[in-house]
């Protein structure tokens, strides 16, 4: 199921669970990285979601590898992610910033995400592919 998941999309949003699991060389998120990688598809980095893992590449020497080494997009908030993100969180009650543009992030890109938190983002969109580490 995950390996359709992933052909199916064009690519792969990582939220924090997604970049923790990197770090902790989990099996799993190593198998759908290579996958996604081998069928062409980009990955997406929110930008605050980099804000919230990254704190000592000293320390946090999977993720800092991954991070130099790996072909992702850096997605930044800007005013248009930010309005996308506000009407989210408005029409779902939502409050998690982060979590709304990891959403707002896969939706324009037509990716599945990467999380190990499928329920708060399915919160903010039911129809949202993601893929649990």
């Amino acid at each position: 199921m995950k390996r359709r998941a992933v052909r199916g999309s064009e690519g792969l949003t990582l939220d924090a669970g997604g970049l923790i699991a990197i770090e902790r060389g989990d099996r799993n998120a190593a198998i759908l990285l290579r996958e996604a990688l081998d069928l062409g598809a980009r990955l997406s980095v929110p930008s605050g979601v980099l804000a919230q893992v990254f704190r000592d590449p000293g320390k946090q020497v999977r993720l800092a590898r991954f991070l130099a080494t790996s072909d992702y997009e850096p997605v930044s908030l800007d005013d248009i992610a930010a309005r996308a993100i506000g009407r989210l969180l408005a029409a779902r009650a939502g409050s998690d910033v982060v979590d709304a543009s990891v959403v707002v992030c896969a939706r324009s890109r037509r990716q599945a995400v990467l999380t190990s938190d499928p329920d708060d983002l399915r919160a903010l969109d039911p129809e949202l592919v993601v893929l649990e580490v």
